[in-house]
């Protein structure tokens, strides 16, 4: 049997030989994950065949979360974890009793680390994939939120009409061409997850009434956009009556979350309450 080393080296060249970045890195994750050579070698052709390396080892960390996630379901991005620092930042009492809600939970990630932050705070995830919610399910369970959580199958729009106090969402983003040029990993996630239309920009223009009717006068969306969306977000936010915080960056750079609150309540109601 090879040693740990030389498995590594040789999982690490044959990645990189099919051209994958972060050769080196994928491999030591997939040896990890491995509990003999055999299977090991099939977590490497599995990746040589550019399936994401979440997918083959069932699991990815999401605020310190480890998520169960395989096919059908969007895989968790760290970038995302910048709606759970602006929920937090705004809502600075992690004891308050907060109702959210998530439009397009997946696997659940970003409420059930908005869960795991405020104990008293109770949710609702909604997504219209089936598949999706298999892995929303297994994780809140897994998480010991079931109890605070409810998940739904449904459209957007089939929303309960009532107020919440925090409304999360990572909607998708990417414009058709780009979904359709993109790198073949992305060819494994749902599309529905990530494709915004012609422009990027459909599922803001059907999120903005939604948030705008369910927002209580204090509360605050948390929504994630993609590179360069900032401007024609806000301005769809803006028609529905809503207003910005601000628009924060991500690690790297890249304004990721846009804050948003009741229209007319930007400097009259403090962020806090």
């Amino acid at each position: 049997m090879s040693t740990s080393r030389d498995a590594l080296a040789r999982g690490a060249e044959r990645l990189s030989a099919a051209g994958i970045e972060n050769a080196r890195l994928d491999a030591r994750v997939l040896m990890a994950h491995a509990a003999n050579d055999a299977l090991y070698d099939q977590f490497l052709a599995r990746r040589v065949a550019r399936e994401p390396v979440a997918y083959i080892t069932g699991t990815k960390e999401f605020w310190s979360l480890a998520l169960d996630v395989g096919p059908g379901v969007l895989v968790p991005r760290p970038e995302t974890e910048t709606l759970i620092e602006q929920a937090c930042r705004e809502f600075p009492d992690r004891a308050a009793p907060l109702h959210a809600i998530d439009f397009g939970t997946g696997s659940g990630a970003i409420l059930a680390a908005f869960l795991c932050e405020f104990p008293n705070a109770r949710g609702l995830g909604i997504d219209d994939s089936p598949e999706a919610l298999v892995w929303a399910e297994r994780n809140i369970a897994k998480l010991g939120l079931s109890g605070r959580c409810e998940l739904a199958l449904a459209d957007w729009t089939r929303a309960p009409e009532t107020s919440f106090d925090v409304i999360l969402s990572n909607p998708p983003y990417l414009t058709t061409a780009e979904v359709e040029t993109a790198p073949p990993e992305l060819g494994y996630e749902p599309r529905g997850a990530l494709d915004g239309g012609t422009d990027g920009l459909a599922a803001y223009r059907a999120l903005a009434p939604l948030i705008a009717g369910r927002l209580k006068l204090r509360g605050h969306a948390f929504l994630e956009i993609g590179a360069g969306q900032g401007d024609a977000v806000t301005a769809i936010l803006a028609a529905a009556g809503l207003e910005i915080v601000r628009i924060v960056p991500d690690l790297a750079g890249i304004p990721r979350c846009v804050v948003v609150v009741p229209e007319k309540t930007v400097g009259k109601v403090s962020p806090s309450l």
